[in-house]
């Protein structure tokens, strides 16, 4: 293909409504699919990538069909920027379609930034206490942890994605080898023998009285999956044993190799902060008669001992706090005794580029417009 029949392909008006076509066509798709995959996975799946993959049942091949989010949105980049420097001349008549195109392309732009740099994550704070990080809403961690010094704590975090692997998996500050015998990614765990549940079979006491079995994934938007497996430790001289790490566990397992005490416990990941937040008061107002909730606030103690700074503020329904480039949003509360908050931490640095997009698409239009009605009375006038 010769270079001016590529510049009319990336220039043409009929490339531009091919995209949007299939713009849309993945949009009812991708909206579609969240039934069966929930929120997060079809996010991922269809806008959050170059393509969308058939998987066939019972098979590792993934076949794309059909283009992702990232390539439709990169080539309507590449169009809008082709079209532009082929067909725009500079004149203060097109000042207002100059604006408007670097509004779109702010706009998405932007949107690949978002996808790339932003990160959510919650908080969860009981009346009375504190918290110095956040939790992931998806992803899990496991943690290893040496609580031999009093002082202070050695703690060595693995990440979801090597668990999942089952590989050895090494750290230089541990002195054994870590492996998973098995590992469900989402999982139920009881204490009492029940129907479809197996027990959990490991080589120490950290696991016995147990019974699990393995769930599919979760879709619903309000859960998530919770995992759960066992933990092999090796070392050069043999395994030292398997111990049952969960999500629904809420203590760390405990054991002790060489006269060193170690913890170890699979829990969301973490998120630490250099402040802290101290939950003075949560409040849950409903409408009067009902269950219905009518507004929801914690008042929060902000406290950061590096820079001295101790303050009050209140923290409620579209009133977020912005602090340390985080946003903190009242979002949800402890549903057992309602003695706790739950906040939503949202990292986002371009959070700004919608916005700054919108004023000069905005801009663009009514400054186009006026040229043009200003010209129309000039010629009406002299008429």
């Amino acid at each position: 293909m010769r270079l001016d029949s590529l510049i009319k392909f990336f220039t043409s008006i009929r490339l531009t409504v091919a995209l949007l076509v299939l713009g849309m066509v993945l949009v009812f798709w991708g909206t579609l699919a969240q039934v069966q995959l929930g929120l997060y996975q079809a996010q991922n799946e269809f806008f959050r990538s170059f393509f969308v993959f058939w998987q066939p049942k019972g098979s590792a091949l993934k076949i794309p069909v059909f283009p992702g989010g990232y390539l439709l949105g990169g080539m309507l980049l590449i169009n809008l920027f082709a079209a532009h420097f082929r067909y725009y001349r500079s004149t203060k008549k097109k000042i207002g379609i100059l604006l408007i195109h670097l509004g779109i392309v702010l706009l998405l732009a932007g949107q690949f930034l978002t996808d790339f740099l932003s990160s959510e994550s919650v908080m969860h704070i009981r009346t009375g206490s504190s918290a110095n990080y956040s939790e992931s809403m998806s992803d899990y961690e496991l943690a290893v942890t040496d609580t031999t010094d009093k002082d202070s704590d050695t703690v060595v975090l693995i990440p979801d994605q090597l668990l999942v692997k089952r590989g050895e998996i090494r750290r230089p500050e541990l002195p054994f080898t870590i492996r998973l015998q098995t590992y469900y990614r989402n999982s139920a765990l009881s204490e009492k023998a029940e129907v479809g549940y197996e027990e959990v079979k490991t080589g120490a006491e950290a696991g016995s009285g147990f019974w699990w079995r393995s769930l599919p994934h979760e879709t619903v938007t309000q859960k998530r999956d919770i995992p759960s497996g066992i933990v092999e430790l090796r070392t050069p001289q043999g395994t030292v044993g398997s111990i049952l790490v969960s999500g629904f566990l809420s203590r760390p397992q405990e054991f002790v190799f060489n006269n060193r005490t170690y913890q170890l416990a699979l829990r969301p990941q973490r998120f630490y902060k250099p402040f802290s937040l101290h939950l003075v008061e949560f409040k849950f107002d409903r409408y009067p008669g009902t269950d219905i909730p009518k507004n929801f606030s914690s008042r929060v103690r902000l406290q950061r001992p590096q820079t001295g700074e101790d303050r009050e503020l209140l923290i409620y329904m579209n009133n977020p706090l912005r602090y340390a480039g985080e946003t903190f949003y009242q979002a949800d509360w402890d549903h057992e005794d309602e003695k706790g908050t739950i906040l939503q931490v949202v990292r986002n640095p371009s959070w700004l580029t919608p916005y700054l997009a919108c004023a000069l698409v905005g801009g663009g239009l009514v400054i186009q417009f006026m040229i043009h009605l200003v010209g129309f009375a000039t010629k009406r006038k002299v008429a």
